[in-house]
């Protein structure tokens, strides 16, 4: 019994889960600092990209549970990255937000086709992003 306490007390304490990692991005720097600072002070890791090309190989290196895209990025866009994480068999499991200026219907179903499982017309509130951003991550069953 005094072996067991004693092992108890010695041994490493025991540490919270990691904060799940987000992926953002978008090619505009202020829209990718504000969604970073108000995902970081909700307790999330952020991920940072500015283009299309970037966005894809830093979700294939580092698998975050969600991606906010923006649909219009240089290099690759925001629709052709979605669809690119889907159809890998290592990232298909990502949630992606996507977030764009266009937000008529035929736009979001564009979004919704390309493999979006959210999308989100700019302007938004920091406030409807982030409670996007958590039903992605309860929905996602890790």
């Amino acid at each position: 019994m005094t072996t067991d306490f004693v092992s108890a007390l010695t041994s490493a304490p025991i540490s919270a889960p990691p904060s799940p990692t987000i992926l953002i991005a978008d090619d505009d720097d202020d829209v990718r600092d504000v969604i970073a600072f108000k995902l970081q002070v909700a307790g999330y890791r952020t991920l940072s990209a500015d283009n299309g090309r970037s966005a894809l190989s830093l979700a294939v290196e580092t698998r975050p549970r969600v991606v906010i895209l923006d649909v219009t990025m240089p290099q690759l866009d925001g629709l052709s990255v979605c669809h690119e994480l889907h159809v890998r068999p290592e990232t298909a499991q990502i949630r992606v937000l996507m977030i764009s200026g266009n937000g008529r219907p035929s736009d979001l179903d564009l979004g919704f086709s390309a493999g979006a499982d959210d999308y989100l017309p700019k302007p938004f509130s920091q406030r409807e992003m982030l409670r996007r951003v958590n039903w992605l991550l309860m929905s996602s069953g890790r």
